[in-house]
Parts: structure tokens; sequence; C-alpha cells
């Protein structure tokens, strides 16, 4: 079980490394216009989602 969970969370952390990249990419043409709030708000979700794919790929090689 314990390696069929850290294969799972392997997955999902590969999954939100893809979605980052799209979140960062999203922030990329709005730069230096009007919509700086929200391209601040966007920088920090693919923070957020850079910290959670991370402690994924941890808890993943702490069970593998």
């Amino acid at each position: 079980m314990t390696a069929t969970t850290a294969a799972e969370l392997a997955v999902i952390a590969e999954h939100l490394d893809r979605t980052r990249d799209r979140v960062a990419g999203l922030a990329s043409p709005l730069r230096g216009g009007e919509h700086d709030d929200a391209v601040a708000a966007i920088y920090e979700a693919e923070r957020a989602l850079r910290t959670a794919q991370r402690l994924l790929v941890r808890a993943s090689g702490l069970l593998g």
C-alpha cells in the first residue's frame, strides 16, 4: 500500500508541476498593464502550487 501511495503522490506532484507552468504562463501577457493585482495573485498561486508540488515529492520519497 505504501508504494501505491508514493506512486500516486508522485503522479499528483507531476500534474501540479504542469499546472504551475500553465498558471505562470497566464501572468506573462498581463504584466505591465492595468492588471497588476491579478498578476500578483497569479504569481502567489504559482508559488503555492510549487510549494505543494515539492511537499508531495518529499512525501512520496519518504514513503518509497
